[in-house]
């Protein structure tokens, strides 16, 4: 399903600091479910699996990837797929994105974060969330995380009827076939297994060194 957003929420606000940047809600398309119905495990030996986290070194000086932890959604034959997970950009009412997508619910609650997932198709939206609430289009990652690209879920949130945990991105960040296991042999990224507390955790800025010191202990 893709959804384009009609118009702008007016009422939106900026209320993180960390990587503000000027955000139009009239731009977001949520991504078709169908782009990501791939097969979600890696090869047996392959280092790199759908439901790691992926962690930046101090070895990349590239400023949209510097110090961030990277969630891998899907590695397989065609490349890799993951969001970031620690780079809010603006948050504001789930009524007003609900509105620019067009959908009136009754008697919406709360408030949403937007982060920045990535350079690539920085249009498409992206829910990560706990499996504990699951529509058909939802994709299972590994046995406690799903995506889902479908704005029934943002509207279920809204209701206060979704899953107990998400984290909403604008954009995904994409490597070809064998690109990522080149970066990470160069010491660009190492990766470490996935954890719900910081994936969902609530202060971004602290992830990165929290994902970096896990390196350090034995896993």
């Amino acid at each position: 399903m893709k959804v384009v957003l009609t118009r702008p929420a007016r009422s939106w606000k900026k209320r993180r600091r960390p990587y503000q940047t000027t955000l139009l809600l009239a731009l977001v398309i949520f991504a078709s479910p169908t782009f990501y119905h791939q097969t979600l495990r890696a090869a047996d030996k392959d280092p790199i699996i759908a439901g790691q986290l992926l962690v930046a070194t101090n070895e990349i000086a590239d400023p949209r990837f510097a110090e961030t932890v990277v969630y891998i959604v899907k590695h397989d034959a065609a490349g890799t797929l993951g969001l970031i997970i620690n780079r809010p950009m603006t948050e504001g009412a789930l009524d007003d994105l609900l509105k620019g997508f067009g959908v009136n619910a009754k008697n919406p609650q709360g408030d949403i974060v937007i982060h920045f997932g990535g350079p690539v198709s920085p249009r498409q939206g992206f829910l990560l969330h706990s499996n504990d609430v699951m529509l058909n289009e939802s994709i299972r990652v590994d046995d406690d995380i799903a995506m889902t690209s479908d704005v029934k879920m943002i509207e279920a949130i809204a209701a206060g009827k979704g899953p107990r945990q998400y984290l909403f991105t604008l954009g995904y960040a994409g490597w070809a076939p064998g690109q990522l296991a080149a970066e990470i042999a160069a010491a660009s990224w190492f990766t470490i297994p996935g954890d719900k507390g910081l994936i969902f955790g609530k202060d971004a800025e602290r992830k990165w060194r929290q994902a970096t010191d896990r390196r350090r202990t034995p896993l």
